[in-house]
This record gives structure tokens, sequence and C-alpha cells, in this order.
């Protein structure tokens, strides 16, 4: 089985992101959009059953580093990422700060 989770953490503040817009795209095409939740994860992707393919997770930033940081770079983050059929838990955590991100394989 395979599964998706994120996480979004402000490396500014130290604290997580709650209430980000985040959009799925599977890779026929089809898309749901989340919000994160008060510990800044999302998990729920209603709708879409997971394959094997390249997906992609948009984060729409821009309000929040506005709200909390006055400025803002980067007005989404796009991360494309590929699952596999054995792939298991698939976790893609997003780290950012008014000028800066990254990304990587989380568990």
């Amino acid at each position: 089985m395979i599964s998706l989770s994120s996480h979004v953490l402000d490396t500014t503040s130290g604290k997580p992101v709650a209430d980000m817009p985040v959009t799925l795209t599977a890779p026929d095409g089809s898309q749901v959009t989340n919000a994160t939740n008060s510990d800044g994860r999302c998990k729920d992707w209603p709708g879409i059953t997971f394959s094997a393919g390249v997906y992609a997770i948009r984060f729409e930033c821009k309000d929040y580093l506005i709200a909390n940081h006055g400025q803002s770079f980067y007005p989404f983050v796009d991360i494309h990422f590929e699952m596999t059929e054995d792939g298991g838990h698939y976790h893609v955590p997003l780290l950012i700060s008014p000028f800066g991100f990254s990304s990587y394989r989380g568990s």
C-alpha cells in the first residue's frame, strides 16, 4: 500500500505552519486541495488512489510568509517526486523561510 503525508515547518520561527493550502497532483492530472492542520501536517487526500508514478505537491507559501515575516520571495513551492509500487509510506516535508526552502523524503 502506498500512502502520503506532508509537514510544513517555518525555519525562521521554528514552528509548524497551520492552514497552508496544499494541492496534490496525481500522475493522471487529477488534483485535490487541502490545508495543513494545526501541527503543520497534511495526510488526507480525498479522491486520490495512490499508484506508481510522478506526483507533485504545491505549497501556497506567499500569504503565510507575508503575514508572518512581511515578505516572501516564493509565492509557492512545487515539489515533484516519484512513488513506486513498493514504496510504502512517503513523507514530503517542506522547510520554509521568506528567502529559502528545503525538502527531503522523510519517514
